[in-house]
């Protein structure tokens, strides 16, 4: 279930998302998140979750809408390699995409599931689910993805085309599908994030000044539907997105020096 939180008072949030563009301030996130490189919601749970990307602790971290840590959970069988996303399975476990291949030499990708996350104290013990790349495709940063139908789509991070690749929600080892080739309108379109409605009908891909907005798909041809870009009027190292319910998501930035590291919220109907 999304989350039913009211962090702003209704005409405040009315005035304030009526605009296309306009991210809504939620909260500064703690000091003790320079990188949070993801956000998500969890059914189960009243906190929104992250997590700090390469060189960074193996740990999960439950906030409040005012960007506190509340839960701080140690996984003691990961590595960070490079965590780059979280997403959510309707049972209440949550998933880290440890694939981020800056370098383009990482051969191996792991996907961390954290069973029951919302009733967690201090630490865990995650199932690991391994793939590779298919033959012939060469290596390539990853940094989004999601769950959707026990299938995860995930998505390269390119100057010019992407690819969209899918991974069975399965604990074990896999060769992941090639499922797209695609391209999206305009510069600056690398992924660094990505989220499905809870009604499955809205993915969105976010990057550091716009969000694109998939909809009217039918399957998995997610860019045969409508692709909507939306530029924000804001631009921001931009890492993190979620789901709040089905208008509404959240998106995280990163912090440097005094700009970034906060929590917003942004109408995307």
């Amino acid at each position: 279930m999304p989350l039913q939180i009211t962090y702003l008072p209704f005409f405040l949030l009315l005035f304030l998302s009526c605009d296309t563009g306009k991210l809504t301030f939620v909260a500064n996130l703690s000091n003790d998140l320079d990188e949070a490189s993801a956000i998500q919601a969890v059914k189960g749970s009243k906190l929104l979750w992250t997590i700090e990307d390469a060189g960074n602790k193996n740990n999960i971290y439950g906030i409040d809408l005012k960007g506190n840590i509340i839960k701080d959970i140690a996984i003691d069988n990961a590595k960070n390699e490079d965590w780059e996303d979280l997403t959510a399975d309707h049972l209440g476990n949550l998933y880290i995409g440890d694939f981020g291949n800056n370098n383009k030499k990482r051969k191996h990708f792991t996907i961390y599931k954290i069973n029951d996350v919302a009733n967690l104290e201090n630490k865990a013990h995650a199932e690991i689910i391994r793939f590779k790349l298919p033959k012939n495709l060469k290596p390539k940063d990853f940094e989004a993805f999601f769950l959707l139908n026990n299938e995860f789509y995930i998505f390269s991070k390119e100057n010019k085309s992407s690819l969209l690749l899918k991974v069975p929600n399965t604990i074990g080892e896999h060769t992941a599908k090639l499922v797209d080739d695609f391209d999206l309108e305009g510069k600056h379109h690398k992924i660094t994030s990505a989220a499905v409605s809870p009604n499955g009908k809205t993915i969105v891909l976010l990057n550091h000044d716009k969000l694109w907005k998939l909809t009217k798909f039918k399957s998995t041809n997610f860019f045969k539907g409508t692709v909507e870009p939306i530029t924000f009027e804001h631009n921001s190292q931009k890492e993190g997105i979620c789901f709040k319910d089905d208008q509404t998501v959240y998106i995280t930035d990163e912090r440097s020096h005094s700009e970034g590291g906060n929590l917003y919220a942004f109408e995307i109907n």
